[in-house]
């Protein structure tokens, strides 16, 4: 079989260890040949592809980004599964591996479902969202990152006796917020699920700076407060109609200190959480995840997306992968506040 490799969606650490690991197994156990697709779904829409072989992915388990390269363009744009199929018989590819996130997988579903494609899965986002998986490679890199950024900010924090808000990515659910912020230490850690009023937030905020601590507190990207009905920072919408998230950390810092009187500072992690090497969990599960896509493809188990259960690579319906987001449970929820304050 000839199969083609694409990346969509925001990028993160991991997505070279995929790519490597699906043409390695396809190559040495199945005896496959593979063509690198650029720039996502572009790149089969506009005919922008090139082969690649076992060299093409030499020394990339710990390499962040993707060599692939990456964008949010739609597959039934642009011509779409017409012009998909035309490139693909072009070049004799049999089979595509779509590595993405939520609206990557839902595109790459319905190319299977109702255009017949030959498509299968793998599921990649910082945000830890997908229903269909237990984890998502590059939420382990995140998470680390963002750790490691609280443990620093936390000392500039204790030597100012200041209140430290850091933003953290996560446009509809909290898991990086939540992992980061207890691995941290965190005084108090909001998130989309669960709306927080800003008395609760004053609560504990005080009550960390009355044990002597400086306050950390850890938002999401999409935290709404509790009484406001739409996000606080408006930075307009990207080239898909994507609403840009990130400020919430500096309209809560002001506020903080307005409420509180501790002097507090925002700081925004952003695009930092997606970049870098991955970590040594992440390279793991994206090579495990890249050679179970490979045996998918090679058995023609088209609709299907490789995903992690328990310690288990097994396979899934894409479909059902993304027919809900998986969000921070309530249980999680109540075990972290006896944390705060």
């Amino acid at each position: 079989m000839k199969i083609g490799v694409l990346t969509s969606g925001g990028d993160c650490p991991g997505l070279n260890a995929v790519i490597r690991g699906i043409v390695r197994k396809g190559i040495r156990s199945h005896e496959d040949t593979f063509v690198g697709i650029r720039d996502g779904w572009r790149g089969l829409l506009e005919d922008d592809v090139f082969d690649m072989t076992m060299l093409d992915v030499r020394g990339l388990s710990g390499r962040g980004g993707t060599i692939l390269g990456t964008s949010r363009t739609h597959p039934y744009e642009g011509g779409g599964p017409e012009r998909m199929r035309e490139v693909m018989t072009a070049h004799g590819i049999d089979a595509i591996v779509a590595i993405g996130g939520e609206g990557t997988l839902a595109g790459a579903s319905r190319l299977v479902n109702e255009e017949g494609l030959n498509i299968i899965g793998v599921p990649k986002t910082i945000d830890n969202d997908l229903s269909g998986t237990d984890y998502t490679f590059g939420f382990d890199s995140a998470q680390a990152i963002a750790t490691e950024s609280i443990d620093r900010l936390r000392t500039t924090a204790e030597s100012h006796h200041r209140c430290m808000v850091i933003e953290v990515m996560g446009r509809n659910v909290g898991w990086i917020a939540l992992h980061a912020g207890m691995a941290g230490g965190a005084h108090a850690i909001l998130m989309p699920e669960f709306p927080v009023s800003f008395d609760q937030i004053e609560e504990w905020v005080t009550s960390a700076r009355d044990r002597g601590r400086a306050p950390i507190v850890v938002v999401a990207e999409g935290f709404i407060p509790e009484g406001l009905d739409e996000q606080v920072a408006d930075r307009g919408v990207d080239n898909k109609g994507r609403t840009r998230l990130g400020g919430i950390a500096d309209f809560l810092a002001p506020k903080i200190e307005e409420i509180t009187g501790i002097e507090s500072r925002a700081t925004i992690l952003g695009h930092l959480q997606r970049g870098g090497s991955p970590t040594a969990y992440d390279r793991v599960l994206s090579t495990r995840l890249g050679m179970a896509a490979a045996d998918l493809a090679h058995n023609g188990d088209w609709g299907k997306m490789a995903s992690l259960k328990g310690t288990d690579i097994v396979s899934v319906d894409m479909a059902s992968a993304v027919d809900r987001l998986k969000s921070v449970p309530l249980q999680r929820w109540e075990e972290a506040q006896v944390l705060f304050g």
